[in-house]
């Protein structure tokens, strides 16, 4: 089964050129890193308002923050309870962290995105020139394929490249707007903190 399935994949491989095709799988296995790392990092965690969950937190709620918005809110209210002037620099200070969490790897998958139709394009070209080589040769029926093996090689690298690169773009604009929505409610927990503890 295991057998059948790999030969399946090398056989796809090959016939779209093995040095294009190799960086276009290499391109989609960190891609789907990419956007795997940023799904967990993008976790919100406690599903309440901020400033429901800043009274919470106020209150004497005890819970490991299971996210970003709750680890900003109890690091928030520590520096909130230990006073001191400037609070809202010191909070910017203390949330710089999490947000370069939530911004990591998010360069890498929109030049994956970028990048891969390209590729796909160079394979095209790949496959376009065999199938003028062939042409060129008159060698129609060639033992590597001639005209119908130049086409199916640009095909498959083309379909490749957009395979990689559609549910990266619609994934990475979706995680992009989360990551908005909570860079928003960070902005949030700053300002209610600053209002409370002015």
């Amino acid at each position: 089964m295991t057998q059948g399935w790999l030969d399946q994949l090398l056989d796809y491989l090959s016939k779209g050129g093995w040095v294009v095709m190799t960086a276009l799988v290499v391109a989609a296995l960190l891609l789907w890193y990419g956007l795997g790392y940023r799904f967990f990092a993008l976790g919100r965690g406690n599903r309440r308002g901020v400033r429901r969950l800043i009274e919470r937190y106020e209150r004497g709620y005890a819970r490991a923050p299971r996210g970003i918005i709750d680890t900003a809110v109890i690091r928030g209210l520590a520096l909130a309870r230990a006073g001191g002037a400037h609070l809202r620099r010191r909070l910017d200070e203390a949330f710089i962290e999490l947000e370069a969490e939530m911004d990591r790897h998010a360069v890498m998958v929109r030049s994956i995105v970028m990048v891969s139709p390209l590729l796909g394009l160079l394979g095209t070209v790949g496959g376009m020139i065999e199938t003028f080589d062939s042409l060129g040769d008159m060698s129609l029926f060639s033992q590597s394929g001639g005209i119908a093996g130049g086409i199916s090689q640009a095909l498959f690298t083309t379909q490749m490249g957009l395979a990689v690169a559609l549910p990266g773009l619609i994934v990475g604009r979706i995680l992009d707007r989360r990551q908005a929505m909570l860079e928003n409610e960070l902005d949030k927990i700053k300002d209610i903190l600053c209002a409370r503890h002015s």
